[in-house]
C-alpha cells in the first residue's frame, strides 16, 4: 500500500470510528430513556464501546493499515457490527427502526474502503437481518416486508456501485501515479520536492544515481544539509524569490550539492513554484549533473587562455590583463617587456620541433625565476614572450632586461649538444607620454617597435621605446611586408653573369644573381634587400626559389642550344640557408625537377660562413658532395680560414675576392697573394676563379699567374637568360 492510499484509509477509518461511536452513543441514549430500569445495566458495556471507538480515532492508521493483519481484523470488525445491530433491534422494542439507518451507515463506510464484493456480502447479511426483524418485531405483512427489504436491497446495490466507482478511480489514480513515477525514475534528472520549511518531501529514484542517496533517506532532511556553507544564504534567497513568483513559474541556477560520499557535485537546478497548489504545496526541483560540462568549460577556458606548451597565459589572456591594467589608470606606470628569441627557427630546422619545444620550455622556466608573483608572464606564440609589470621604473625594467639576456645566454643541452640562445627585448611603459592616453594596443606596439630596434642593433640585447625609432622600424616592417609580397607575386628575377676560361674566354658557367623587380622602384640589386631577407628569415624561401629557377633555366638552355651542353650554373647560399636543415633535400629536389645532372650545379659558400661552425659546415658540405654537386668557397681570402681546414673540406673551386683583383696588375703584394692561391689550388686539385675582372691588364696578369677562370664586367655583366643564350650561340659560332 502506497503512502497516498494509506493516508486515505486512515482518514476513512477515523471517520468510520467516529460514526460508530456516535451510533453506539445513540443506542446508549435509547437504553437510558426507553428500557426498563433492570435492563439499563447495558449502559456500562455500551459506554465502554463508545470510549473504545472514540479512542480508535487517534490510532496511527496510516502505519497500521500497511499490515495485512490489520485489514483482516477490520473486515471482521465490519461483519461483527451486523450481529450487534441485529441483537439491538431484536431486544429493543423499536430497534427494528434504528437498524435501517445503522445498517446504511455501515454500508456507506464500507463502500469508502472495501471492494464491491465485500460491500455486497455485508449488504446481504444486513438485508437478511432486516428481513427477520420486520415480520417478527415490526409485525409487517409479507407485502410490506417485501417492499422494505427490496428498498434495502437497492441501498446495498447503490453502495456496491459506489464502491466499484471508487475502486475504478483508485485504479486510475494509481496507474497515473505509477506512470508518473516510472517516467520520473527513467529520467536522467533527479527530482525533489521541498516544502515550506525547506525539508525534502519527495525524491525520485534518479537521486540515487546522481547523489548516491536512497530516495527515502532524503525525506525529512533539510536542503541546507546538502549545500556548501557559503551557499546557504544564496539558497534561501533563491527559494524566497521563487516562492514570490506566480504558481507554475520557474527559475534556473547552477549550484553544488554534497553526495553520499561527501563529494561536491555541480548541478543545473530548475526549480518551479507549486507552493500554492493544494495538491503539491512544495517547490519542485529538477537536478541535472553538469560536472562533465563544467570540466569541459574549464578545459576550454584553459585552452583559450593558457599556452599548452609552457602553461603560461597566452596572447588572449595577456591582452586582457594589459587592457585591464591600462584602463585602471592610476599613478603606477604599466610596463611591458616583449621578448623574442633570436634565430629560434634554426633550432627547429636543424634539431627538429621536439627540441624546439624543449628549448622553449626551458627558457620559460628561466624567465619565471625573474618575475614577481604579481607580474604577468605570457607566451604570445612561437618564440615570443611578454611580461606585464606594475610600479616599475624604466631603469628597473632595463636592469631586469639585462638579467634576462644573461640568463638566456647560458647554454642549454638539447639533443646531445649545447645550444646557446640570445634574446632581443623591447621595453615600453605607459609613463612619459605627457597628456596622451596610451591604450593597450599602443603600448604593445611600442614594445614591439623597441624589440625590433634591439634586433637591428645586433640582437642579444634590449631597447627602450623612443618615438624616434618608429620611422626606421616601420620602414623595416614595410620592407619585410614588401618582400613577402614580392615572393608571393613573383617579383624576383634571376640574372646570370658569365664565368669564362682565362685562356680561351669561352663561357664555362654562369653565376645566378637575384634581383628584385620592384613595382615602384624598378630593378633593385641585392644590397637593397638581401640583408633584410637574411634578418627576417625570408632568405630561406628566396634562396630555394633562386636555386630551383637556376637549375630549371640551365635545363632550358641545354634544350634550346647545343652550345649550352657543357654549361654549368653557380648558385650562392646565404648563411641562414646553409644552416637550414632542409638544404640537402631542397638541392636534390631542384636537380630532380629540372632533370639536370648534379655535377652541373656549383654551390658557392662564403669563407666566413664556413668559419662560424666548422664541424657543422663539414657535415653539410659532405652531404651536398654526396649528391654529386660541386662546391666553391666564395670571397676567398677575407675569412681568415686555416689551410688545415681547407684541406679537410670537400671543395672544388676557390673564388678569389675582388679586393685582391682590383690592383693585381700594379700591386706586388696582391700578385703574391693571388699567386699563392693559384699554387694552393693546384696542390689541392681545386680550380681557381678570379672575381671582379674589369680590365685587360687584370686579365693578362691573372692569366699569367695561372688562374683557371675569370668573372667580371670585362667578360659580361649580369644578364637576362635570353642574352646569355645569345652569348653562348655567338661564342659557339666564332669558335666554329
Amino acid at each position: 500500500m502506497d503512502g497516498h492510499t494509506a493516508e486515505y484509509w486512515a482518514r476513512q477509518l477515523r471517520i468510520g470510528a467516529g460514526i460508530a461511536a456516535v451510533v453506539t452513543a445513540i443506542g446508549g441514549v435509547r437504553i437510558a430513556l426507553g428500557w426498563a430500569p433492570p435492563d439499563r445495566w447495558w449502559l456500562i458495556p455500551v459506554v465502554l464501546v463508545v470510549l473504545a471507538q472514540a479512542a480508535m480515532i487517534g490510532l496511527p492508521w496510516a502505519r497500521l493499515v500497511r499490515d495485512r493483519r490489520t485489514t483482516r481484523r477490520l473486515r471482521a470488525w465490519w461483519f461483527g457490527e451486523v450481529p450487534v445491530m441485529l441483537l439491538f433491534g431484536w431486544v429493543d422494542p423499536d430497534g427494528w427502526m434504528l437498524y435501517v439507518p445503522a445498517a446504511v451507515l455501515l454500508l456507506i463506510t464500507a463502500a469508502a474502503l472495501w471492494s464491491p464484493r465485500f460491500v455486497i456480502g455485508l449488504g446481504v447479511l444486513s438485508v437478511g437481518g432486516y428481513a427477520v426483524l420486520l415480520p417478527v418485531r415490526a409485525g409487517t405483512d409479507l407485502g410490506t416486508t417485501f417492499v422494505l427489504v427490496a428498498m434495502m436491497t437497492c441501498v446495498v446495490g447503490l453502495t456496491a456501485i459506489h464502491a466499484q466507482s471508487r475502486r475504478w478511480l483508485d485504479d486510475r489514480r494509481q496507474a497515473t501515479e505509477h506512470r508518473a513515477e516510472t517516467m520520473l525514475a527513467a529520467s536522467a534528472d533527479a527530482v525533489i520536492a521541498i516544502g515550506p520549511d525547506t525539508t525534502i518531501r519527495y525524491a525520485n529514484a534518479s537521486v540515487s544515481r546522481l547523489l548516491g542517496f536512497r530516495p527515502g533517506s532524503l525525506i525529512g532532511r533539510r536542503l541546507n544539509e546538502l549545500l556548501p556553507d557559503d551557499r546557504h544564504i544564496l539558497a534561501d534567497t533563491f527559494l524566497d524569490d521563487l516562492v514570490a513568483l506566480p504558481t507554475g513559474q520557474s527559475r534556473r541556477a547552477e549550484s553544488q550539492l554534497r553526495n553520499a560520499a561527501g563529494e561536491w557535485v555541480y548541478l543545473d537546478v530548475l526549480a518551479t513554484n507549486w507552493m500554492d497548489d493544494q495538491d503539491i504545496e512544495a517547490v519542485v526541483v529538477s537536478l541535472r549533473d553538469i560536472g562533465a560540462r563544467r570540466a569541459l568549460e574549464d578545459k576550454l577556458h584553459r585552452q583559450a587562455y593558457t599556452d599548452s606548451l609552457t602553461g603560461m597565459p597566452n596572447r588572449a589572456l595577456f591582452r586582457r590583463r594589459l587592457e585591464e591594467a591600462v584602463s585602471a589608470g592610476g599613478a603606477e606606470p604599466v610596463t611591458v617587456l616583449l621578448l623574442d628569441l633570436d634565430d629560434f627557427k634554426l633550432v627547429n630546422d636543424n634539431l627538429g620541433h621536439s627540441a624546439g619545444d624543449e628549448l622553449l620550455s626551458t627558457i620559460a622556466g628561466r624567465l619565471r625565476r625573474h618575475v614577481r608573483p604579481s607580474d604577468v608572464l605570457a607566451r604570445l606564440g612561437g618564440d615570443e614572450f611578454a611580461i606585464l609589470m606594475h610600479d616599475l621604473e624604466p631603469g628597473d625594467a632595463a636592469a631586469l632586461a639585462e638579467r634576462l639576456v644573461r640568463t638566456i645566454r647560458e647554454p642549454i643541452r638539447l639533443a646531445s649538444r649545447d645550444v646557446t640562445c640570445s634574446l632581443s627585448i623591447g621595453i615600453a611603459t605607459s609613463a612619459g607620454h605627457g597628456e596622451e592616453t596610451v591604450d593597450a594596443d599602443h603600448l604593445l606596439g611600442y614594445a614591439d617597435l623597441a624589440m625590433y630596434a634591439a634586433k637591428r642593433a645586433g640582437r642579444n640585447g634590449y631597447a627602450v621605446f623612443d618615438p624616434t625609432m618608429t620611422i626606421s622600424v616601420l620602414e623595416e616592417a614595410q620592407l619585410r611586408s614588401d618582400l613577402e609580397q614580392a615572393l608571393e607575386h613573383d617579383q624576383f628575377r634571376v640574372l646570370y653573369q658569365p664565368v669564362v676560361d682565362m685562356q680561351t674566354q669561352c663561357v664555362t658557367s654562369v653565376e645566378a644573381l637575384v634581383r628584385w623587380q620592384h613595382p615602384k622602384d624598378g630593378l633593385l640589386g641585392p644590397y637593397h634587400f638581401i640583408a633584410a631577407a637574411e634578418a627576417n628569415g625570408l632568405i630561406v624561401p628566396l634562396g630555394r626559389w633562386v636555386l630551383r629557377e637556376a637549375c630549371a633555366q640551365l635545363a632550358r638552355w641545354r634544350a634550346e642550344s647545343p652550345a649550352a651542353a657543357g654549361l654549368k650554373v653557380n648558385v650562392n647560399l646565404s648563411a641562414r640557408q646553409f644552416q637550414y636543415a632542409g638544404l640537402v633535400s631542397d638541392v636534390a629536389e631542384a636537380l630532380a625537377d629540372a632533370g639536370i645532372d648534379a655535377a652541373s650545379l656549383t654551390l658557392e659558400i662564403t669563407e666566413s660562413m664556413l668559419m662560424e661552425d666548422i664541424d657543422t659546415a663539414k657535415s653539410t658540405l659532405h652531404a651536398l658532395r654526396a649528391l654529386g654537386v660541386r662546391l666553391a668557397i666564395d670571397d676567398f681570402g677575407t675569412g681568415y680560414s686555416s689551410l688545415s681546414y681547407l684541406k679537410q673540406l670537400p671543395v672544388d673551386v676557390i673564388k678569389i675576392d675582388k679586393t685582391f683583383v682590383d690592383d693585381v696588375h700594379i700591386d706586388a703584394d696582391d700578385v703574391a697573394l693571388v699567386d699563392a692561391v693559384a699554387g694552393l689550388g693546384q696542390a689541392l686539385k681545386m680550380q681557381t676563379v678570379a672575381e671582379g675582372i674589369e680590365t685587360d691588364e687584370q686579365w693578362t696578369t691573372l692569366r699569367t699567374i695561372g688562374i683557371d677562370h675569370g668573372q667580371g664586367y670585362l667578360f659580361g655583366r649580369p644578364a637576362a637568360p635570353d642574352e646569355i643564350n645569345e652569348l653562348l650561340t655567338r661564342v659557339s659560332a666564332i669558335s666554329a
